[in-house]
């Protein structure tokens, strides 16, 4: 039977936690949430669901809007959790994607650090998907600065008490698994979420507040929530790091339901 619900135990320090699966080069909006916590889990033992930020993400489109760019996958079974799918063998997926960036050339201040560097980062990347996004994710917060420790859920030893009945339930189980005082969540999956749940097991759940960086690009039309990809082609670290900082705090972080 599941455990009583119970307060994390007294000695235990705060401890603010962001759970996410593993996305292909994210928009900044999730950089914001990994830099508000102390510590961040890849969720890649979820299940692989099609059509979403997995292994696709969006850039501009050399004439207008905005394009996909995507990792193509093998065949895999519905039920396939992330870290068990792979890329598709023999095609040159690295090489389309870079070549989708091209039109940034003679456009973007910083086309040269930023194609360099997904240059290594994709050259480095094996053919699993959720290593694949987890090495990207790291080295695209070491870029910017972003210094909070982070682990893959597949790869720790978290006894998990208590049933899943819904999928907000995983978060709520990791984090008390993990010894989390405060959980903090992306808004788009607020209502994942009982705030109740949370507080009768001692944890304050916080959802994010997240203002979109607005820059210049050059001849295109500015779209909010692209890739982290085109927010570095016309933004240097520094000044990615200073709209972050301007969003750190309760500020950007709103309580849901009752406190715990």
């Amino acid at each position: 039977p599941p455990h009583p619900p119970r307060p994390p135990p007294s000695h235990t320090p705060a401890m603010k936690l962001g759970i996410m699966q593993p996305y292909f080069f994210p928009y900044l909006g999730h950089f914001d949430l990994i830099r508000r916590v102390d510590e961040w889990i890849v969720f890649d033992t979820a299940q692989y669901m099609r059509h979403q930020w997995v292994n696709r993400n969006r850039i501009l489109h050399p004439n207008s809007g905005w394009q996909y760019i995507t990792v193509p996958l093998k065949k895999h079974t519905r039920e396939t959790p992330i870290n068990r799918i792979e890329t598709a063998a023999g095609d040159d997926w690295r090489g389309r994607i870079l070549r989708q960036l091209q039109h940034y050339r003679k456009r973007a201040p910083f086309y040269g650090e930023v194609m360099g560097f997904l240059e290594e980062c994709l050259a480095a990347a094996g053919d699993n998907l959720a290593a694949l996004n987890a090495l990207t994710l790291e080295r695209t917060c070491r870029r910017l600065g972003i210094a909070t420790p982070f682990h893959v859920l597949s790869r720790m030893d978290l006894a998990l008490d208590g049933p899943i009945n819904e999928p907000g339930d995983w978060a709520l189980r990791i984090a008390r698994a993990f010894g989390a005082s405060e959980y903090v969540n992306a808004a788009g999956g607020a209502d994942l979420f009982d705030p109740a749940k949370f507080a009768a097991h001692g944890i304050r759940l916080l959802i994010q507040s997240y203002t979109h960086m607005t820059y210049p690009c050059g001849p295109f039309r500015f779209e909010p929530g692209l890739s982290i990809v085109d927010v570095m082609m016309w933004n240097p670290p520094e000044a990615i790091r200073a709209h972050l900082d301007g969003l750190r705090g309760d500020a950007g972080e709103r309580r849901a339901g009752p406190a715990p």
